[in-house]
């Protein structure tokens, strides 16, 4: 089941990213942060109420959001939880009446699979790069930009 993240949800949100952080597969997120965008994330809550997937959508600028932290616990990859996270993403994209979204992605194939194509990073607003500074990879970042356009 998808639904908001809650304020009980974010040490789970966290365990699950941090699990790709430490391998270098997902920006790592304080828990401070998660809490300061909890509204931006959706989670995936399994039958027996533990949550095994996430994914934020983040508002950039008036016109642009960003798909961001999308992890599913890898127990539970290959079920199509991830696809429905990105759809519910969508939804929330529509509600706000915003048709672009991109992420940056070492997972092509899969956000291709979505309707995303690959961009220039460069093509992204100057307002983006002020999270990249605080990567530990800025300024080789080495994952893909990716757009989808409703």
């Amino acid at each position: 089941m998808i639904r908001k993240a809650t304020i009980r949800d974010v040490k789970p949100i966290y365990n699950i990213l941090k699990a790709y952080a430490d391998r270098g597969e997902l920006l790592p997120r304080a828990i401070s942060e998660l809490y300061d965008y909890l509204r931006d994330f959706n989670v995936y809550e399994a039958e027996d109420g533990h949550v095994i997937a996430t994914c934020a959508l983040h508002v950039c600028w008036e016109d642009l959001l960003e798909i961001r932290s999308l992890a599913v616990v890898e127990d539970y990859q290959g079920r199509g939880i991830g696809s429905q996270l990105i759809e519910a993403a969508f939804e929330d994209a529509k509600s706000l009446g915003v048709g672009r979204i991109f992420t940056l992605t070492y997972q092509q194939d899969f956000f291709e699979g979505h309707g995303f194509r690959v961009i220039d990073k460069s093509t992204l607003p100057k307002k983006i790069w002020a999270e990249c500074i605080r990567c530990v990879k800025f300024p080789d970042c080495d994952e893909t930009a990716m757009l989808w356009v409703r």
